[in-house]
């Protein structure tokens, strides 16, 4: 993208690494951006303050034209009562601040984890989507059903993104926790390491978010953005564990993998330490089906632009700059 029809966009997860994305592409095309985050950043003009307590940051949206919302708890293992305050609770409060402070445009960053349980192939945004007791995937999809009530209300012009696995320098699903969980023996991988894993490089993701933001095609639509290729866990994993000179992850049937990483996770909990150790993680990754960019492309004109080989080189550039791996 070259230019933008926003003067002013304001950024929930400002300071994450979709909201550091965002900012700067808008920013680098003459948009003012400022922000909400746990912790402030008077430089990037990010305040402090809960997503769910507009009161203490409602004023920051003043004059701003679009609301991208990408704060989130994003764990599998979180109460099921804390991802709804966060998720379902503050995407409705920052729908109201919006409404309340006369934004034109509100885009919802949801995930492609509220379709994780979806066993059609090439499944598109029209699939139903399954409740099923995961926090996260379900609190993503309560957040979705938010949004789209206010549309349909008449409320806010909305958009959804459902983003598949966004990797790339500081990610921190998909980067930073597999390296540092390689390099302490701690990864593995179910299904024997062929589950379906949908890779987008931020960059591509950017531009899409962007695009739906951008264009009045996006206007009530959900848009799934993900990689063009799927590839395998063992193939997108084995980047990083050939950049470490680790050798090839370990790879157990699914349900090995489910019952030693439940382990783990009771063994992180009982010793007070955070841990994405867990059944969600390896159902997550023992996934089979792949997922359809067809409606991204027809109405928004958004094709990924780079490749796994292509990410990877850039993210272990990144990865040995940031001295995370020599």
């Amino acid at each position: 993208m070259d230019q933008t029809r926003y003067r002013k966009v304001f950024i929930t997860g400002a300071l994450g690494f979709m909201g550091r994305a965002l900012s700067a592409q808008y920013r680098a095309l003459g948009a003012e951006t400022c922000g909400l985050d746990v912790r402030a950043d008077a430089s990037a003009n990010v305040v402090a303050g809960d997503v769910s307590r507009p009161e203490e940051w409602q004023e920051n949206l003043a004059g701003c034209d679009l609301v991208i919302h990408t704060a989130a708890i994003v764990t599998n293992n979180v109460s099921r009562e804390e991802a709804w305050r966060v998720n379902v609770l503050g995407t409705r409060r920052v729908l109201d601040a919006a409404i309340k402070a006369g934004v034109k445009r509100f885009v919802h960053v949801s995930s492609l984890a509220a379709m994780r349980f979806i066993l059609e192939d090439q499944a598109d945004e029209s699939a139903p989507v399954m409740p099923t007791g995961n926090p996260y995937v379900d609190t993503k999809i309560a957040s979705e059903q938010v949004v789209l009530a206010a549309h349909s209300a008449g409320e806010m012009t909305c958009t959804i993104i459902r983003p598949a696995d966004i990797y790339g320098p500081n990610s921190r699903p998909w980067t930073l926790i597999p390296v540092q969980m390689i390099q302490k023996g701690l990864f593995l991988l179910p299904a024997h390491g062929q589950g379906v894993f949908r890779a987008i490089y931020i960059d591509d993701l950017v531009n899409g978010v962007m695009l739906a933001a951008e264009k009045d095609e996006g206007i009530g639509q959900i848009f799934i953005l993900g990689g063009e290729v799927a590839t395998t866990c063992e193939k997108f994993f084995g980047h990083y564990y050939r950049m470490m000179g680790k050798g090839s992850p370990r790879m157990l049937s699914t349900s090995t993998a489910v019952a030693i990483a439940e382990v783990g996770r009771m063994i992180f909990k009982l010793l007070g330490k955070p841990t994405e150790l867990g059944r969600g993680a390896m159902e997550m990754l023992s996934k089979k089906n792949t997922v359809s960019n067809k409606k991204a492309h027809d109405l928004l004109g958004w094709y990924p632009q780079v490749d796994l080989e292509e990410g990877m080189r850039r993210t272990e550039v990144w990865l040995r700059e940031q001295k995370i791996i020599v």
